[in-house]
């Protein structure tokens, strides 16, 4: 890992971490090598330097009935400090957008969203997406499938 100022035992204690949250410490010491206590007050220095900001569920989006995912690049009118901030805000509030990046490039943001089915993002799209101010252009490309789907970093 490039310019890390994490040494090798945090390091450790991170990528255990990313492919099991609820590891006992006991033997989340035990796999990274240390003691319990230790191994503990270093997962908790992570926590609240803000490395690990939290713990979370994956859940499987189409075993919840969401099977639908998208990707919109969207173009704003200008960026003016109104428009930018009431369109980060809409995406903010919005259940379904599950990332929003401001992006480099012909488009101005890039958001991720998931759906139960291509009306629900119809319906999204007339009744909330288009009604915002400023945007000018939306861009959609439909999910055909997953190739590959990665939560944890490469530490």
């Amino acid at each position: 890992m490039a310019n890390s100022s994490l040494d090798k035992g945090a390091l450790k204690i991170l990528r255990e971490l990313q492919a099991n949250s609820r590891i006992p410490s006991a033997e989340l010491a035990e796999r990274v090598g240390m003691s319990t206590s230790p191994c503990w007050r270093r997962q908790k220095e992570l926590e609240e330097t803000g490395v690990i900001e939290r713990y979370v569920a994956l859940v499987n989006r189409r075993k919840v009935g969401l099977p639908v995912c998208c990707f919109l690049h969207i173009s704003l009118t200008g960026h003016t400090e109104g428009t930018v901030k009431t369109f980060e805000d809409a995406m903010n509030v919005r259940p379904e957008v599950l990332e929003c990046y401001e992006v480099t490039g012909t488009f101005d943001y890039t958001v991720k969203m998931v759906f139960g089915s291509m009306d629900d993002y119809h319906d999204f799209l007339h009744n909330v997406l288009v009604k915002l101010p400023g945007i000018s252009q939306i861009n959609t490309s439909v999910a055909l499938r997953e190739v590959k789907y990665e939560t944890a970093l490469p530490l």
